[in-house]
């Protein structure tokens, strides 16, 4: 590869290259203040040195671990000389994984608690109406239907009559509905369970989907502590 540096210097075009980006987004990321100022040649052109590439690379290995929103922010901060709100951005970053890691093991919690009820509770196998599950589960028809309006139940309505009927897969979810509630689950475990309930079907795709997504939390959190690596080594030669 022929060698582009001039002076200590990189054309766009070749800076560009290198990260497999066009040139207008080399531009972009000097207005974002991903990559660092630019000075000037006496004609306008930008000049670009090993600064902006050592820049661009790092922006790159961030990006793959906190994803480009974040780098723009952690990046722009770096080099206006804004440390705090780098690593504010940073740690904010690894909060939302350990959120995840927290929400993936009560999804699953729940849905053991579930399982296990499951074996010592029947329903009937046929459609029936409002007050029957109320009757079954233990709770008022009026929270059947506030439950219904958060999208947790989903009864059809019967012909002619207009009547609420839940199916045994409708009396069921609403059977998890109440157990959680009563557990003390907030809303949002409650739907990620029943979601995954309606969407994976037996309990054993259930407990491999949720295994699924730990793993690729795992590599999601060893992507993000590299990127960390890696801005935290051009933060020491950015004050070497």
């Amino acid at each position: 590869m022929v060698d582009r540096r001039v002076s200590g210097r990189l054309r766009a075009v070749d800076l560009a290259a290198t990260a497999g980006v066009s040139v207008q987004q080399v531009r972009n990321y000097v207005d974002l203040g991903v990559l660092p100022r630019v000075e000037r040649t006496p004609s306008g052109y930008r000049i670009f040195t090993d600064a902006h590439a050592r820049a661009l690379t790092v922006a790159r290995a961030v990006a793959d671990g906190h994803g480009w929103t974040r780098t723009r922010e952690i990046m722009a901060a770096v080099h206006r000389g804004d440390l705090p709100t780098a690593l504010a951005s940073l740690d904010a970053g690894h909060a939302e994984l350990d959120r995840e890691r927290a929400e993936i093991r009560m999804v699953l919690g729940a849905f053991e608690t579930v399982v296990t009820s499951a074996r010592q509770h029947t329903v009937p196998r046929r459609a029936v109406r409002v007050g029957v599950v109320a009757d079954l589960v233990g709770v008022r028809t009026s929270q059947l239907r506030s439950w219904e309006a958060r999208g947790l139940l989903r009864p059809v309505r019967e012909a002619g009559t207009g009547y609420r009927v839940y199916d045994e897969a409708e009396q069921r979810a609403a059977q998890v509905v109440a157990l959680l509630r009563r557990g003390a689950y907030p809303f949002e475990i409650i739907t990620a369970v029943l979601d995954e309930m309606r969407t994976t079907g037996s309990p054993q795709r259930v407990r491999a989907e949720l295994a699924r997504r730990e793993q690729e939390l795992h590599r999601r959190s060893r992507r993000r502590l590299a990127a960390s690596a890696t801005l935290h080594d051009y933060l020491c030669h950015l004050t070497a």
